[in-house]
């Protein structure tokens, strides 16, 4: 027989009991891990409530900027308002009396004849281009001011490009 000494001894049957334990406990994780891979209708629920949440994470975000967006976008049409308006009134301050007489004048006469050519086209127009012609005239009324204020600016341009010069 051999002798063997203190350090190369066996194990204690407390010992072999601890490893024996710790093994048990690490087989049970093993097989508790491995349960959970293949439970596959609980990992889908699991990926289902991810993408729910995600998706109203996501319609929650574009609510927010759909707001902003329609905020900045009235803020945005009331400084054009506002800059027309005030691009309107210089252009008319600024603009000469004589200017401003020929233009009016000019605006009556394209009026009228507007009325007229109106009447004409309505007496012969198919019923689907007196649709579209009926949008565009209440567009234009809608639009007044910058209409007005692009005619004020032509007519100006014009009397002053062919300022003093006769025919």
């Amino acid at each position: 027989m051999t002798q063997r000494d203190s350090d190369n001894s066996l194990p204690t049957p407390e010992e072999l009991r601890a490893r024996v334990e710790h093994t048990v406990d690490e087989v049970g994780r093993t097989v508790d891990e491995w349960a959970a891979r293949a439970d596959v209708q609980e990992r889908a629920a699991a990926v289902q409530e991810r993408a729910a949440a995600a998706k109203d994470q996501v319609a929650d975000q574009a609510s927010v900027v759909k707001d902003q967006v329609a905020e900045k976008a009235a803020q945005v049409g009331d400084q054009l308002r506002g800059g027309t308006d005030r691009a309107a009134r210089l252009v008319k301050d600024n603009t000469p009396d004589p200017v401003l007489d020929t233009a009016a004048t000019a605006a009556a006469r394209v009026r009228e004849t507007a009325s007229r050519v109106g009447r004409f086209a309505a007496d012969r127009a198919p019923a689907p281009l007196s649709d579209s012609a009926g949008r565009f005239a209440a567009s234009a009324r809608n639009n007044r001011a910058p209409l007005i204020a692009a005619g004020l600016v032509l007519t100006a341009y014009l009397v002053i490009r062919h300022g003093g010069r006769t025919r």
